[in-house]
C-alpha cells in the first residue's frame, strides 16, 4: 500500500519558485510514495462563524479530508515579510479545526523554504515550525532545507541543476526515513 504525501505550496502563483522546487522534490520519492499537490487557494478565511456543522464550507471539508488521507505533509514555501504567506497560515488554521479534530495531528512533516534571495526563507521555515509543534506534527530536523538564490538553480523548464538534485534527494531520503518511522 502506498503512502500519500500531501504537498502544500505556500505560494498561490502557478509558476512560483516554490511550486517548481516542489515538482522537483516530488519526482525524487521512491516507489510506494504518492506525492500530490493539495491546494488551498479557494479556502475562505477561517472563521468559526462559518465553520458550523450546519454551514461548514465544502472547501474546508475537502481540504481537511485530503490532509486526513495523507500519511505525511511536505511544505514548500516562500517567505513573505519574514513569515509564512497568509494563505498558508489560513490553510493551517482550517486543517486544525474544529477544536478536537486536528487533521494535521501526528502527520510527519518536512519543510523546504525557497527564496530568490540569500536568506533562503529562513524566517518562514522557522515560523512554520512553530505552528507544526502545536499541531503535533513530527517534523524533519536534518537536513535543514533552505533554498536561496533559486533563480540560479532552475532552468527555463523549472528543473533544478544536477548539482542541486543531490541536495533535494537528501531531503526526500531523510523525510522518507521519518515517514517510515511513523
Amino acid at each position: 500500500m502506498s503512502k500519500k504525501i500531501a504537498v502544500i505550496v505556500g505560494s498561490l502563483r502557478k509558476g512560483s519558485f516554490s511550486r517548481q522546487i516542489a515538482k522537483n522534490l516530488m519526482g525524487l520519492f521512491p516507489d510506494g510514495f504518492e506525492p500530490e499537490f493539495v491546494e488551498f487557494g479557494d479556502l475562505p478565511l477561517y472563521s468559526e462563524d462559518i465553520d458550523t456543522p450546519e454551514n461548514v464550507p465544502a472547501s474546508y471539508t475537502e481540504f481537511r479530508n485530503k490532509i486526513k488521507d495523507a500519511s505525511g505533509v511536505l511544505f514548500v514555501t516562500p517567505e513573505y515579510n519574514r513569515s509564512i504567506p497568509g494563505g498558508l497560515k489560513n490553510a493551517i488554521d482550517v486543517g486544525s479545526r474544529p477544536y478536537g479534530e486536528n487533521a494535521w495531528e501526528k502527520k510527519p512533516a518536512a519543510i523546504v523554504s525557497v527564496s530568490p534571495g540569500a536568506i533562503s526563507g529562513f524566517g518562514a521555515n522557522h515560523i512554520l515550525r512553530q505552528s507544526l509543534v502545536f499541531l503535533d506534527m513530527p517534523t524533519l530536523q536534518q537536513p535543514e532545507a533552505y533554498i536561496g538564490n533559486v533563480t540560479n538553480i532552475l532552468d527555463e523548464n523549472g528543473k533544478v541543476s544536477d548539482k542541486t538534485v543531490g541536495f533535494l534527494q537528501s531531503i526526500v531520503d531523510a523525510y522518507v526515513e521519518l515517514l517510515n518511522r511513523y
